[in-house]
């Protein structure tokens, strides 16, 4: 079982984000926080028993902020502004991505700077330990003013309304991405004795003002392409190696020629993962003939590098979002009421689409060397596509259409969403960074990633097990033996799909990666 992830104490990590998000991990509230919540409220409380208006307290919202709200209609005030902003549409949002959009707004509501009281922290606590996933849609958030409609859904469920999924209680013993049981929210709240919220002054505000969504896919896109990233320096290994490639080109006194630290990461990697190495030793030497690699092979880390480069600026950028406190207006530590900028979420959506780039980059090169293999005039002596009876079979051909296809994709995934901006609500939201939607793009150029890499690897198996009787090396053989789990060695064509399936499911779960670590020279 994992340990409850605590919030409020200090900033959350990425790690606690993904433990919660995806693996169920449940969470604890500090009573420092509640303290501190409790203590703002009262802030709240003081300014709404005051004639004057203050936005968010006493006020309308957005173009509506001078429109004085009396006393006894601010409740519906609040309801009001959850049910209309709860504007989503299209196909569900992912699981993981809800949990995580739950949990990031806690952690803002942990802060106490947004004048919410206690119970409204402790409910969404609650829901999130209760397995209670709000349906969130997949359009309707600009990424200005925070994720308004998607944090609206989640909030429409803590006032008993909408629909919600049941994943079960949060115990830290499994994943919690799964499709769950859709029923009302309302149900679910009395099923799990969870007291539906009445919001009362400035809670409404507080919980859709807030970049959560946008941050929650980024944190989990980073966890996600650490892994991917070691898969495909290893995918690239089994491609030199299989394709009579040099590893000379990765030396470290090479690398230091040029200090790109992602690059020397990457290159590290190829030189551990090629260690030891029958097939390259047979072929090394003055002997071999060739000058150079062509690119593809030659230029690996520098192409894997630049992407680690850029996970690492986004991985700053997101710490950065995580020891944030994001609302409109927010309670100042000396007690002012401010109305500020703060929920706009360029900085987010520009790193977000910064990966998708590098994301597109490290696919297309991986095609290119999934490519090598399958010409006989590139690989240096096997067969054409790697089939079995040549001009009978076909071997792998299709396989790397699969792969060009989804580059293609991953090249029209890359082009940036956050240069884009539609004014709203008359004008007074006249600039926004469309962060959710480089979000969702980024999300499906990591699962299209997933794939290519996969198909790599199932091509290097077939080509290192061609080379016979040479054998691979110890790193690059443990991921071949791993491939040959699911999908068989060279022989006559055969149903393809499933074994790429069930090769990207290796990869996406981190096999391919930690089997290569494994058994990597030190």
């Amino acid at each position: 079982m994992t340990e409850p992830v605590l919030v409020g104490a200090a900033p959350l990590s990425p790690a606690d984000v993904v433990a919660v998000a995806r693996h169920g991990a449940p969470v604890s509230l500090d009573e420092g926080a509640i303290d501190r919540i409790a203590e703002t409220r009262d802030v709240i409380d003081a300014l709404a028993a005051d004639p004057h208006p203050h936005y968010g307290v006493s006020t309308g919202f957005g173009a509506l902020a001078t429109t004085f709200i009396a006393p006894e209609r601010r409740h519906q005030l609040q309801a009001s502004l959850i049910r209309s902003h709860a504007a989503g549409t299209g196909a569900e949002v992912e699981i993981e991505v809800v949990r995580a959009l739950q949990l990031l707004r806690l952690q803002t509501l942990a802060s106490g700077r947004t004048g919410v009281r206690p119970v409204v922290a402790e409910t969404y606590a609650a829901m999130l330990n209760a397995g209670i996933t709000p349906v969130v849609r997949e359009y309707g958030s600009l990424g200005c003013s925070g994720d308004l409609a998607p944090l609206a859904h989640i909030a429409l469920a803590a006032i008993g309304e909408g629909a919600v999924r049941i994943s079960g209680p949060s115990t830290g013993s499994g994943p919690s991405t799964g499709s769950g049981i859709e029923m009302a929210a309302s149900d679910a709240l009395a099923a799990a004795g969870i007291e539906p919220l009445v919001l009362v002054e400035k809670e409404g505000l507080a919980l859709i003002n807030g970049t959560d969504g946008m941050l929650g896919m980024l944190l989990l896109a980073l966890h996600d392409l650490e892994m991917l990233l070691t898969t495909a320096d290893l995918a690239a290994a089994m491609s030199i190696e299989s394709q009579f490639g040099t590893d000379a080109v990765f030396a470290a006194d090479l690398m230091a020629l040029r200090p790109q630290t992602g690059q020397a990461r990457s290159a590290a990697n190829l030189r551990s993962f090629l260690a030891d190495s029958p097939m390259i030793a047979s072929h090394a030497g003055p002997e071999d003939g060739r000058v150079q690699d062509a690119y593809s092979l030659r230029c690996s880390p520098q192409v894997h590098g630049a992407a680690r480069d850029t996970m690492e600026h986004a991985a700053t950028i997101a710490s950065r979002e995580l020891a944030s406190v994001i609302d409109n207006p927010v309670i100042t530590v000396d007690g002012r009421i401010e109305s500020n900028g703060n929920f706009h979420g360029a900085p987010v959506a520009a790193v977000l689409d910064f990966l998708a780039i590098s994301v597109a980059d490290v696919a297309s090169v991986s095609e290119r060397r999934t490519d090598r293999a399958l010409d006989p005039a590139r690989s240096r002596g096997l067969p054409p596509f790697l089939a079995h009876e040549v001009g009978v079979d076909s071997g792998l051909m299709i396989a790397q259409y699969a792969a060009a296809g989804i580059v293609s994709e991953l090249k029209r995934l890359a082009v940036p969403a956050s240069v884009d901006s539609i004014p709203s609500s008359a004008m007074q939201e006249d600039h926004v960074s469309m962060g959710w939607a480089a979000a969702r793009k980024l999300r499906r150029a990591i699962d299209g990633l997933t794939r290519v890499l996969a198909i790599e690897v199932l091509t290097g198996a077939r080509a290192l097990d061609l080379r016979g009787p040479l054998e691979a090396g110890p790193a690059t053989g443990a991921v071949r033996d791993l491939v040959r789990t699911v999908a068989e060695g060279p022989g006559p064509d055969r149903f393809l799909s499933p074994e790429i399936e069930a090769v990207t499911e290796l990869v996406r779960s981190g096999a391919v990666a930690r089997t290569a670590k494994e058994n990597a020279h030190a």
